[in-house]
């Protein structure tokens, strides 16, 4: 097996013979999934970087990778060695990619992408800024197809239908909605590529992708008909048969380029920008008209109807009792000094293996004991994990895939002594994240407009964090969710009526420690009135007590004492049933109001 060196190095020989001057890596797969299968691993592979977001940049003489403030720690350790170059985007003083590129090639050169794993905007974007220069943009190429000997297939794995009684409504059902907002577009059909969207559509499952019960397909969807381009290998008779009785037809996964340049001409095509790639895009016919907006089918997926809704509730309960049994475990567990980074993974797994309709984890969990949970997206390995001792903070952030509902849930748990900082940091969190779930906001609001919330307490204190305070959450679907979000940078989306969100402030001490607190929230409608209009609030959902031993008790006010004592009632009256007597006990310990 090559070593990175030895990639790199075959990737400038591809580049060589081929006139490229540079060629850019995405982290993405021809579906711009955050989690792509193996196959599209592509930057991952060439770079050594793990994480799930970054791009990679290879010249002649230099190779970089861009990633933001989540990775910074652990792209510094995974490309130590490598030849690649960190690049801290957001950081004063860190070139922009494309002018570092452009600054390394000059007029005349050449830069290569793989349009079939490049967002069309994005892709479009770079085009315009290298043409100013002087420089061509190559789309066509994928290098890992010749320099990579053991790329791996797509997968072929067997798909499944979520019953209409699981997901709420039928594909019939949507795929006529979806047409009803194609119609108040003016677009005669959509092309969907992204895999949860599809799956939503098709209330289609499957085990292509690490964490995201997704299966590598696409589709496109209109009055005159609704296509499904999957591998047949994947489908059987049954899932065949009941696309049929719901009004889709079955293609071939390749087909989908021929079907969209033979598209009827003068056609309205709806696509979204950074949402299809583009070799797709560049396959619709030039007579046809594109209407790039947000894409409606997300607008339609992030709102949960009440039967997902119910089933999140019932997925929490399963989980929330594998956490009770986790936590008494690590209580016990740590004291003995046998607790490592990797074995708490590995026990929460165990946990939730155990529950009902439990599909797997939702994301690789990040158990970061001391130090390590300062790295916001830390990945424990058997051979670097730390031995989680008697003493600090261990952050824990994990989650699970249930046929009913998808889990994300952190807590910050004292294993032993603490210091007075720790402390205070941990209260300041906490305050942040109650003051989110309790926030009453106008119909119409934006993330944006909430997130100081959950900062405020720590900027008044010179203290702040660098990600976002909540991600939208998919239903038995991708643990990230869009389009809505709770963080600084501006979203257009408003925050609506079923809406499933994150709730995760923190604060990280580099070397030191790491604190975040996350429940998932529920925006619910909260009151209305003629003279004021509609107004919204939070309803959370996630059922696992916080730990009470780092509080200062003087830094929260007595409305929030109260909102934590009423969390926690909720808490044990939820599992209390669920649990046996030993199992009560202890949680009724952990929930006793403060």
């Amino acid at each position: 097996m090559m070593c990175i060196t030895e990639r790199v190095a075959a990737l400038r020989r591809f580049m060589c013979e081929r006139g490229l001057d540079a060629f850019i890596v995405p982290s993405t797969d021809a579906h711009l999934s955050e989690y792509p299968p193996r196959r599209w691993e592509s930057r991952k592979w060439i770079s050594g970087f793990t994480g799930s977001a970054g791009t990679a940049v290879v010249t002649a003489e230099r190779a970089g990778v861009w990633t933001d403030s989540r990775y910074f720690l652990q792209a510094d350790g995974e490309l130590k060695g490598t030849g690649f170059e960190l690049f801290r985007m957001g950081v004063p003083g860190t070139p922009d990619m494309t002018d570092w590129v452009i600054g390394l090639i000059g007029r005349g050169g050449t830069v290569g992408i793989d349009g079939l794993v490049y967002a069309a905007s994005e892709a479009e974007v770079l085009r315009e800024r290298l043409a100013a220069k002087g420089i061509r943009l190559e789309t066509s190429l994928d290098p890992f197809e010749v320099i990579r000997a053991d790329r791996p297939e797509i997968p072929k794995n067997r798909v499944f239908v979520l019953p209409e009684e699981v997901a709420g409504e039928s594909v019939r059902s949507k795929i006529s909605r979806i047409n009803a907002a194609l119609r108040g577009l003016e677009a005669d059909g959509i092309i969907i590529v992204t895999l949860d969207a599809v799956a939503w559509t098709f209330n289609l499952r499957g085990s292509d992708v690490d964490y995201n019960p997704v299966a590598v397909a696409c589709a496109y969807v209109s009055e005159r008909e609704a296509v499904l381009f999957i591998d047949p290998e994947k489908v059987t008779g049954e899932v065949r048969s009941f696309y049929g009785e719901q009004g889709v037809r079955l293609a071939a996964y390749g087909e989908i380029f021929d079907y969209v340049a033979a598209l009827p001409e003068n056609s309205s095509v709806c696509v979204t920008g950074n949402k299809i790639n583009r070799r797709l895009l560049q396959s619709v016919p030039a007579s046809c008209r594109i209407v790039d907006v947000p894409s409606p089918v997300d607008a339609m997926k992030c709102v949960k109807n009440e039967v997902e809704l119910r089933g999140f509730r019932n997925a929490m309960v399963r989980d929330g009792v594998a956490l009770v049994k986790f936590l008494m475990w690590l209580e016990e567990a740590v004291p003995a000094g046998v607790v490592t980074e990797v074995s708490v993974e590995e026990k929460l797994r165990e946990y939730r293996s155990q529950q009902a309709l439990f599909f797997g984890e939702s994301f690789a969990t990040i158990a970061g004991y001391g130090g390590n949970g300062a790295v916001i997206h830390y990945h424990a390995s058997p051979d670097t994990c730390l031995r989680v001792e008697a003493e600090g903070l261990l952050l824990i952030d994990s989650g699970a895939q249930y046929r009913d509902g998808t889990t994300d849930i952190t807590r910050t748990v004292a294993v032993g002594e603490l210091t007075e900082q720790m402390m205070r940091d941990y209260t300041c969190v906490l305050k942040g994240h109650i003051a989110l779930a309790r926030a009453v906001f106008p119909e119409g609001t934006r993330g944006s407009q909430l997130d100081v919330l959950a900062r405020k307490a720590l900027w008044k204190r010179g203290l702040t964090y660098w990600h976002g305070t909540g991600h939208g959450v998919g239903h038995f679907l991708n643990v990230h969710e869009g389009p809505q979000n709770i963080r600084l940078e501006e979203n257009s989306t408003p925050l609506r009526p079923g809406m499933v969100t994150s709730n995760e402030p923190g604060l990280y001490r580099a070397g030191c420690y790491g604190i975040r607190i996350e429940n998932l929230i529920v925006t619910r409608v909260c009151e209305r009135s003629e003279e004021f209009g509609t107004f919204h609030c939070f309803e959370t959902i996630t059922l696992c007590p916080i730990d009470t031993r780092p509080i200062v008790r003087k830094l929260l006010s007595k409305s929030e004492i109260k909102w934590l004592n009423r969390y926690h009632g909720m808490v044990f009256d939820r599992l209390r049933e669920h649990l046996n007597e030993e199992e009560r006990t202890w949680l009724r310990l952990k929930t006793n109001a403060i």
